[in-house]
């Protein structure tokens, strides 16, 4: 059984810094990519970064890229989202899911995910 755990968002200040973790179990990183999302309130799910170690890649959204970085940890088959210099926009419920690298045809979008996290919250104060 597939099973993903989010954790480590809150509130944190404009400029602030926060680290989400997406603990893994049932998948290895050989096999599955992991991608973290987010959304908020009103507006849909976008992908914002993903990871596939087996494929050697990573995937930024323009938003947020030379703000974040995404790692994986594969002893403690955990993933890592460093979140820097936060803004008020950055506020959603952020979710990480996994996908088959055998499988996934669409990348790092919502269609290739099969597993998902139940979400942490991100609020970033202006």
């Amino acid at each position: 059984e597939v099973q993903l755990a989010e954790s480590g968002g809150g509130l944190v200040q404009t400029g602030g810094s926060l680290r989400l973790s997406c603990a893994a179990s049932g998948v290895t990183f050989d096999d599955y990519g992991i991608g973290w999302f987010r959304q908020a309130p009103g507006m849909e799910r976008e992908p914002i970064s993903c990871i596939s170690n087996s494929e050697g890649i990573t995937y930024y959204a323009d938003s947020v890229k030379d703000r974040f970085t995404i790692s994986s940890d594969n002893a403690k088959n955990t993933v890592y989202l460093q979140m820097n210099s936060l803004k008020p926009e950055d506020t959603a419920d952020y979710y990480c899911a996994s996908y088959a690298v055998s499988r996934n045809y669409y990348g790092c979008t919502i269609y290739g995910m099969e597993f998902w996290g139940k979400g942490t919250l991100v609020t970033v104060s202006s």
